[in-house]
């Protein structure tokens, strides 16, 4: 454990997958952003290729391993974060199916490879870069959320790169980016073909975007059944629990 473990790391379990993931309270952990992308893209079963772009400490990977068979690359920019991704993978025993990559998303598929992966899942900085004294003082944090280091425009052309034809590319994002995404996946050769609206609960408004487009699709939209969080009563809805511990009530 002390080999595993760094700092003020510490083991938290992913319920509905039996695994554990590293998290830092003053570093990095993931958000619910990340368990609903990782329910709503579509991955091969069997075989196949994914990469999981602004992949931080891992979690959308680990939670693809219990969906798939195919091989999960994980890309994160930060050191950091790149080394909980990888110390994670190693406790799960997960090598044999998830690499993770400390690299820039920018231009990536020069890396690993242009037009070869079925799958490409990215949950991007949400925010407009900002000056420094406005930043979360956590630098981690800072760039993780804000468009520091990657625009959601580059963002979405790294994921066209790495697409094959054919190939669908899922993002988590803010609603009040919605045109912006669209516009930009349209760019890329990316036609978003289902959308759902996350809403913390019944009455309020949406709150998080999950689109999913395919490389060189035809146009047909789906827009999908909202997705609430939260019950009057404040407890996860049914849908949310299956997703976070595996049951239902």
């Amino acid at each position: 454990m002390d080999q595993i473990l760094q700092g003020d790391e510490r083991l938290d379990y992913l319920l509905a997958e039996d695994l554990r993931i590293i998290q830092s309270p003053s570093v990095f952990s993931f958000s619910l952003d990340a368990v609903l992308l990782a329910k709503f893209a579509y991955v091969p079963i069997r075989s196949g290729k994914i990469v999981d772009l602004c992949t931080g400490n891992g979690a959308i990977p680990l939670f693809l391993s219990a969906r798939t068979n195919a091989r999960i690359i994980g890309i994160e920019l930060q050191e950091r974060l790149a080394d909980m991704a990888k110390r994670s993978v190693t406790y799960n025993r997960l090598e044999h199916q998830i690499d993770i990559l400390q690299n820039n998303v920018i231009r990536i598929a020069d890396v690993i490879g242009y037009e070869k992966y079925d799958t490409i899942t990215c949950n991007p900085p949400y925010f407009p870069a900002i000056e420094a004294s406005e930043k979360n003082i956590r630098e981690h944090v800072a760039i993780a959320r804000h468009e520091i280091h990657l625009t959601l425009e580059q963002a979405v052309r790294s994921a066209s790169e790495l697409a094959k034809q054919g190939g669908k590319v899922a993002f988590v994002h803010r609603p009040g980016r919605l045109l912006d995404i669209v516009t930009a996946m349209r760019a890329n050769r990316l036609e978003p073909k289902r959308i759902r609206f996350v809403y913390p609960k019944e009455g309020k408004e949406a709150n998080t975007l999950l689109i999913e487009g395919i490389k060189d699709g035809k146009p047909d939209l789906k827009v999908l059944p909202p997705l609430y969080v939260y019950r009057a009563d404040g407890e996860y809805t049914e849908e949310v629990r299956q997703m976070l511990y595996g049951e239902e009530n």
